[in-house]
């Protein structure tokens, strides 16, 4: 039997003053669990899928994903991910007073004090086994020595484009306007994804570098395999991927925020921070 009216009222009238007290407290999704790399898939240079040679990547004590060798490694999500934030920590390790980081000594140069997070990235299993870097868009997590003063949270394009008002970026490197940090500190770093529509980063809560329209394009990812990389594809959705490039580095509080959902107030998983609407996610109110 259906409820009353009186009782649809009041249950309206409940669940509004839910919304009003819970609509806006975030709910982030930690991507790692803090004791193993469940979930995640490992991806090196010159090596399978899955194949985590000399352990370069480990779940560290206190909860951090530790990064002792180089190349990269990628998390699965199910569904990819269209709208969302994502947010944690990073440093890097190893330091030596006035040396800087103790990295693999055949170590590239413009990789010293560099890591990253790639965003929109292809699907783990469509980098082929040489293949240098994925085909993604990445965010730069860099430190700095007495040598170097770069910013942090740049953003790198391997076999990808981005646009800034409307113009294409032909650089493949375009720095942020984040302060310079030095040293083994722990940095906060955020990126906000909408989709293909917009992309900021974030240090310590501060828009450092925002861009649009990312897309299939360019040059610097090599081997390849062509069905993969069709210029101009627009990039909606993909994977997140942690890097290492020979030095060693943790991260911490990964996590993800969904920014697409059910916008109807009246249902219980209604959030008032969402920015893209899916109300197939509608759920009752308790």
């Amino acid at each position: 039997m259906p409820p009353s009216f009186r009782a649809l009222l009041l249950l309206s009238a409940s669940s509004a003053l839910v919304g009003q007290r819970d609509a806006a407290k975030e709910e982030w999704k930690d991507l790692f669990n803090g004791r193993n790399l469940d979930g995640w898939v490992v991806k090196i240079g010159g090596h399978e899928l899955g194949d985590n040679y000399g352990e370069t990547f480990r779940a560290g004590q206190g909860g951090v994903i530790q990064v002792s060798y180089d190349k990269i490694s990628m998390i699965r999500s199910v569904h990819g991910f269209r709208i969302c934030f994502i947010r944690r920590n990073y440093r890097i390790t190893g330091w030596r007073w006035n040396t800087g980081l103790l990295g693999m000594k055949d170590g590239p140069g413009y990789a010293r004090l560099n890591s990253g997070v790639m965003i929109h990235s292809q699907a783990p299993e469509t980098i082929l086994k040489d293949q240098d870097w994925p085909i993604s868009v990445e965010a730069q997590f860099l430190s700095n020595d007495g040598k170097l003063a770069r910013p942090t949270m740049n953003v790198y394009t391997p076999g990808t484009e981005i646009f800034m008002k409307g113009a294409r970026v032909k650089a493949h490197c375009t720095n942020s306007s984040s302060r310079i940090f030095r040293g083994p500190d722990w940095v906060k770093v955020e990126v906000e994804v909408l989709g293909a529509e917009k992309v900021r980063h974030r240090v310590e809560g501060e828009v450092v570098l925002e861009y649009e329209t990312p897309r299939i394009g360019g040059g610097v990812a090599n081997r390849f395999d062509p069905a993969v990389k069709v210029d101009g594809t627009v990039l909606s959705e993909g994977y997140i991927g942690l890097q290492s490039e020979s030095h060693p580095v943790e991260f911490r509080n990964v996590r993800l925020l969904e920014l697409k959902g059910c916008m109807d107030p009246k249902a219980g998983n209604y959030k008032s921070y969402f920015v893209a609407r899916d109300d197939s996610r509608w759920v009752q109110s308790k």
